[in-house]
């Protein structure tokens, strides 16, 4: 069978690819490949400017031209005759080396130089920094999808600051809160996790095949190696590691990895808690014409967005936790479990993608039922037992708590009820009328005003 959609076999490749094609240039081999030709030109020209390293003079604009023109034309041709190349070296980055040594021959200057073409360099420099690219790149796309989510949900929690709504806790009827609020908490989770992601920076090493410079110092004795493999990491827009193994040690992937894996735990949560709303009532979705809710049930109108983004993001987690766990962890100075694992950072992330479509798709469908809310405040004034004992304590009336207990605990009250219990309680008038008043709706602190205040 020939690869098609229908036969990936990943639904990333297959029947989802639509919706994470924005990842395609970034994680593909075909991007990896890409970053790894920019990291080997980039270095050559970074050799030329170098003055103590004769053999690599200065490059005339020609010469400069044609290395622009080789990483703004690499295309999917040019990965390809890579590939082929690799079919014989049976090495993915002598490959990329050999691919730009031929590209080079027809420039006499060029040509020249072209054995300085990864010079000095270990394969695992070439794709360390390539690897640093791709999150780098990658992350301006992820990011944006979180920030999308973020942003929906601090317009909802503003927009329904003020409606109403029962808490659960352990499934029971508890204090009220407003949906806004709810949204709110959501909305400032995410903010804090979205600014530890952002604050991880992507680092690099270009330091050959121990950390050490060895080859580069005895070829060329009077570079400040260091000094120059900082200026080129640096420059490629990636914080330079000056102390690493024949690998960058993975750190910072680890970091980014766990980072992203908390953003999609909280929208784990997030998409639960939804759903359960919908199964109360408390949301309806708009329905999308020409689409089925179920087989044979045609009244149906299911809540698959939050489903999906669920069981897209426990996918990308358990890749994600996998890639955070493994990648600090190498023999020595250098073993292989590393470069495998991390042609997979694309799936973890795709997952994710993924799920993010879902998720925004489902939340732009939501419409809040406050109706519904509002019966289901209505049968619960056994939640303002809570409010009644509080002002008990204040005004010193004997066991408070054991009293509303009994009003209240696992059965259900009645308003009158309630009021009869607050009228024969000994404590100063306003205090009795502040309880008299109350309902569960309006028993609701200052969940309004924080729900208003939520940020971006």
């Amino acid at each position: 069978m020939s690869p098609t959609p229908l036969t990936a076999l990943s639904p990333l490749d297959g029947r989802y690819h639509g919706k994470v094609d924005a990842l395609r240039d970034i994680f593909s081999e075909f991007g990896l490949i890409k970053r790894r030709v920019q990291v080997e030109v980039l270095w050559l020209k970074a050799l030329s400017e170098c003055a103590d390293i004769a053999e690599v003079p200065l490059l005339n604009s020609e010469s400069t031209d044609q290395l622009d023109r080789i990483l703004a034309e690499f295309d999917e041709k040019q990965a390809v005759a890579v590939k082929a190349i690799e079919a014989t070296t049976n090495h993915d980055v002598k490959a990329v080396e050999y691919f730009l040594k031929e590209a080079l021959k027809a420039n006499p200057e060029l040509n020249a130089v072209s054995e300085f073409v990864h010079f000095g360099c270990t394969s695992e420099d070439i794709n360390n920094l390539a690897h640093a690219l791709m999150i780098r790149d990658g992350h301006r796309v992820m990011i944006e999808h979180y920030e999308a989510i973020r942003d929906a949900l601090a317009d909802l929690a503003q927009e329904h600051a003020e409606q109403p709504m029962l808490s659960r806790t352990h499934g029971q009827a508890a204090t009220p809160t407003t949906l806004g609020k709810e949204l709110a908490n959501v909305a400032m989770r995410l903010n804090r996790q979205l600014s530890a992601a952002n604050a991880i920076k992507p680092l690099g090493k270009m330091n050959g095949a121990v950390g050490n410079y060895n080859a580069h110092r005895v070829a060329y004795p009077d570079v400040d190696w260091p000094a120059l493999s900082e200026r080129f990491v640096n420059g490629l827009g990636v914080e330079w590691n000056p102390y690493t193994t024949q690998i960058e040690p993975h750190d910072y992937l680890s970091a980014y990895f766990d980072a992203i894996a908390r953003l999609n735990q909280i929208l784990v949560d997030f998409s639960r808690d939804i759903w359960s709303y919908i199964s109360l009532g408390y949301f309806k979705q708009r329905m999308v014409e020409g689409e089925v809710g179920s087989s044979t049930m045609p009244h149906k109108v299911n809540p698959i967005d939050f489903e999906n983004a669920e069981g897209n993001f426990g996918l990308a987690n358990a890749l994600l936790n996998h890639l955070s766990q493994k990648l600090p962890v190498s023999r020595w100075q250098r073993d292989l479990t590393d470069s495998t694992v991390l042609r997979n950072m694309g799936v973890a992330l795709g997952y994710s993608q993924l799920a993010l479509v879902s998720l925004s798709r489902g939340i732009g469908k939501l419409e809040v039922a406050p109706e519904a809310i509002a019966e289901d405040l209505e049968t619960a004034w056994e939640v303002l037992g809570e409010a009644v004992q509080t002002v008990m304590r204040r005004y010193g009336v004997p066991e408070p708590y054991e009293k509303l207990k009994a009003l209240t605990r696992g059965q259900r009250l009645e308003a009158d009820s309630l009021k009869s219990f607050i009228l024969a309680l000994d404590i100063p008038d306003d205090a009795r009328e502040r309880l008299m008043s109350l309902t569960p709706g309006t028993y609701l602190g200052y969940a309004a005003d924080l729900a208003k205040k939520t940020a971006r």
